[in-house]
């Protein structure tokens, strides 16, 4: 990763506002690695005065020694992997901690001095009931985050829990239940205060990820590591994923990604697919005069979402209603062109 940060420091504008270890287990690293991580990126990169830099960490890898460490390292907001704070369901996700650590964890966090803490929760959970998924949001805000991310469960086929659901031997709230579950963690966040600036997150005023919302604008980014994605604007790239065959090319100095350039149509959808997400949702001006969507398509389908509730539209905006967050990934695949 440190020679790859090297290779690559004239990818970005500078300065750099957002750095974001995660993807992983990044608080598994020892203070040696993340040390030398970090002298590689202040030698390399400018960093900027209001930098957000967030660390990836699960409950049981947060003790004092690890958060002094972090914060002399400049990392000023944490990203802590509570997923449940239901012992019973975090046993069958095979997770190492449990509810006390979690809650342990964030209170540390904080007289540690860190005044930036990001929950990550999920719904649709095994065997997770409407009563257990409230008491978990209940359990979340009265901790007072600045921010929380909340995900429905996905089950991948050729997985522990795919082949298990196969079998029946996996029983995972229904799509109709996970949908109540989804509207009560809106009604329930907005309630306490939190924006949902994004269709799975949730933050206090002023306290949006600069990381994520980097990605929803589609602004440049640079990914380092086995597996990394990164975007310049007009092509995406992402790493080798086959860890061995990564380190040997970035060894060697080659090139260690695959380089797509996007069509103009390919970005007309990755515009949709990211700005939909957002509060904010599409500017239909730089939809069709930036990215040369076809205005009657989009006057074809829009009327019908309209009417149906999903989508509110002005002059300049399509977004989703509390209704349309619902069916997001289906009104995406209308809007985009094929």
């Amino acid at each position: 990763m440190v020679l790859e940060l090297t290779q690559r420091k004239d990818f970005l504008p500078l300065p750099i506002d957002t750095i974001y270890l995660g993807g992983g287990t990044p608080s598994v690293l020892s203070p040696e690695e993340l040390s030398q991580i970090f002298l590689n990126i202040r030698q390399n990169y400018l960093l900027s005065d209001r930098v957000e830099i967030t660390l990836e960490a699960n409950p049981d890898d947060i003790e004092d020694n690890n958060l002094s460490l972090w914060r002399s390292l400049g990392i000023n907001r944490l990203s802590i992997g509570c997923q449940t704070f239901d012992d019973t369901i975090l046993v069958q996700l095979n997770r190492i901690h449990r509810a006390e650590e979690s809650i342990a964890a964030y209170h540390l966090a904080r007289a540690k001095g860190f005044g930036n803490i990001s929950i990550d929760l999920m719904f649709g959970l095994p065997t997770q009931s409407e009563s257990q998924w409230i008491a978990d949001l209940e359990l979340a805000v009265s901790l007072k985050p600045e921010h929380i991310s909340a995900y429905g469960l996905t089950i991948e086929d050729k997985t522990v829990f795919g082949n298990l659901h196969k079998k029946g031997q996996l029983i995972v709230p229904g799509e109709e239940e996970q949908a109540l579950y989804y509207e009560q963690m809106m009604r329930i966040l907005v309630d306490k205060g939190y924006d949902q600036y994004e269709i799975s997150n949730f933050c206090l005023p002023g306290y949006k990820s600069k990381h994520n919302s980097s990605y929803w604008n589609q602004e440049k980014y640079l990914g380092i590591g086995p597996s990394a994605h990164s975007f310049d604007g007009e092509s995406r790239m992402w790493n080798d994923s086959n860890n061995m065959m990564y380190i040997k090319k970035i060894e060697s100095g080659q090139v260690a990604y695959t380089l797509e350039s996007l069509s103009e149509k390919d970005r007309a959808n990755e515009y949709v697919l990211t700005a939909l997400r957002t509060k904010e949702g599409i500017s239909i001006k730089k939809l069709i005069g930036e990215l040369h969507y076809p205005i009657e398509k989009l006057n074809e389908i829009l009327p019908w979402f309209v009417q149906n509730g999903w989508i509110v539209q002005t002059s300049d905006q399509i977004s989703l209603t509390t209704s349309g967050k619902l069916l997001a990934d289906e009104i995406t695949l209308k809007i985009f062109l094929n």
